[in-house]
């Protein structure tokens, strides 16, 4: 038992990752041990030195999904390095069939998917990479050359999915990053409002005719802060009587009601998360984001109400209105942090592939598989004619 928390230590956030990686090792070691044998039939050294520089890169990430083994603390970064390992060694193996292109034909498909999925539709070696795959499917036949085109897009394709998951997680370590310096600046704000309470109150001063009616006031008007309000003043002096009244709690309580506001935002705003199968967090630190944003921006808008900056508004009534306006302000950090969201959307659909341009129908083109036209008729014409209608 005393061993189940390290285990859990080391395995989060990438259990379900390094188990696939860790199937897709034994699944090459399988590949490259038959392919072995197929080269060593034929008598050719160029192609066991290939396959022996898989076994290495295979040997690489097993030993990267070793957590024992791995210098680094294994948070999810370890999958990615073994991906890369992994990735290589398919390169490999499949460079071992440049003798005999055409057994490769079954592999082929796939090849063009993950050039078509990672690499933008006017990239040259895409296009090169479709060229060949239409050559293809018209003779049936694919050589040497063609071969090595096909898979020299499909290495640069690997190398874009890992500058994307790698852009992912500085995506999330940056935003964590001012996630945290904002809760440090909100604490700070309130540690030093606390010592501090009649520095820059969160008060209001509207006039009797609309606080409780006070006959020994020496002013016409009623100190209204968020934890306390007090319509009998004794003071003549504006300052005086919102230091009177203000307390150490003043702010602490409007940062938690902002808090609690964007938080309910943050919950609110997962309707639109599709989650992520990477091993980098991008959702949960853009909902960290919203949690101190929140708590500053009911600060803030209570002191630019407070100093006039929102005409008709420049003296609540009561604590509860303050209160109440805390909410909005805590939850009026979506107008801010919605173009962080954005980004965040776009970092995550960049680790899936590069997003192509809409069609003037508000539609994304797709490009069809390899393989012949189809001929022109009656019913393909309807069926465009149909299309372009809908």
């Amino acid at each position: 038992m005393p061993g189940r928390y390290p285990e859990w230590y080391r395995e989060r956030r990438s259990w379900e990752l390094g188990e696939d990686a860790r199937a897709t090792v034994r699944k090459l070691r399988a590949l490259v041990s038959e392919r072995r044998h197929v080269v060593e039939a034929s008598g050719r050294p160029d192609g066991q030195a290939i396959l022996g520089a898989a076994d290495e890169e295979i040997d690489c990430a097993e030993q990267t999904l070793t957590f024992d083994e791995h210098r680094r603390a294994p948070l999810g970064s370890h999958v990615t390095a073994a991906q890369l390992h992994l990735n290589t060694a398919r390169l490999l193996w499949l460079k071992s069939f440049l003798s005999s292109p055409a057994e490769v034909a079954p592999y082929l498909p796939g090849l063009l998917a993950v050039v078509r999925e990672h690499l933008a539709r006017d990239d040259p070696r895409r296009v090169a990479t479709e060229v060949v795959m239409e050559k293809y499917a018209h003779r049936r036949a694919i050589d040497e050359t063609d071969l090595v085109v096909v898979l020299e897009s499909v290495d640069v394709a690997y190398s874009v999915t890992l500058r994307e998951k790698l852009r992912a997680g500085s995506f999330v370590r940056i935003v964590c990053g001012v996630a945290a310096f904002l809760f440090v600046l909100a604490a700070g704000v309130a540690v030093l409002t606390a010592f501090f309470p009649d520095s820059v109150p969160l008060c209001f001063n509207p006039s009797r005719q609309s606080a409780e009616p006070a006959t020994d006031s020496k002013v016409p008007y009623a100190i209204v802060c968020p934890t306390a309000s007090q319509g009998s003043l004794d003071s003549t002096e504006l300052d005086q009587n919102f230091a009177a009244v203000t307390s150490w709690g003043d702010y602490v309580v409007v940062e938690i009601v902002g808090l609690v506001a964007a938080g309910v935002a943050a919950a609110s705003a997962l309707r639109n998360i599709r989650g992520t199968s990477t091993t980098y967090p991008v959702p949960v630190a853009l909902a960290a984001l919203k949690l101190p944003a929140g708590a500053l921006t009911a600060v803030l808008g209570l002191l630019l109400m407070r100093g006039g900056f929102v005409p008709g508004l420049t003296a609540l009534d009561s604590s509860a209105q303050i209160i109440a306006w805390a909410v909005i302000f805590g939850y009026s950090q979506e107008l801010f942090t919605k173009w962080v969201d954005r980004q965040g959307q776009r970092v995550l659909e960049s680790v899936r592939g590069p997003l192509d341009p809409p069609t003037a129908a508000g539609r994304t083109t797709v490009v069809p598989a390899a393989g012949p036209a189809p001929r022109a008729g009656p019913a393909s014409s309807r069926s465009a004619d149909e299309e372009a209608e809908g």
